[in-house]
């Protein structure tokens, strides 16, 4: 009669299926917090510009003063396209980065996968 081995089972239970979660879901975590992370720094880039240009703004008076201003603006909408433009590069080079390291974790788990079912083929 054949012993039931409970810790060989428990330990292929977590490394076919618990292991390849938890990696996911440690990754699917660290992709958040970088999303999240730049989201609050474009933002606070945003912002910033934003009131700065209300404080430029503030300070207007006369036509010479307007004149300056305005031709300040263009500086500024420059910056910001470089700087969306940035920021939607860091946003595909983060969503990249995501599918790679969640691309080889399903390889690695497949691989595993196959190895086990060949060893459970061998031993039938």
């Amino acid at each position: 009669m054949r012993t039931l081995n409970t810790n060989e089972m428990n330990q292929q239970f977590d490394n076919m299926f618990m292991a390849p979660v938890r990696a996911y879901m440690a990754l699917s975590i660290d992709y958040s917090e970088k999303m999240l992370n730049a989201q609050m720094d474009a933002s606070k880039a945003y912002v910033d510009t934003g009131i700065a240009q209300m404080r430029q703004m503030m300070d207007i008076k006369d036509p010479e003063g307007l004149r300056s201003y305005m031709e300040g603006q263009q500086n500024v909408v420059k910056e910001l396209a470089e700087r969306a433009k940035g920021d939607a590069d860091k946003v595909v080079s983060l969503q990249q980065d995501f599918i790679q390291k969640s691309q080889k974790i399903t390889e690695d788990n497949v691989k595993q996968a196959q190895t086990a079912a060949s060893k459970m083929s061998k031993t039938a």
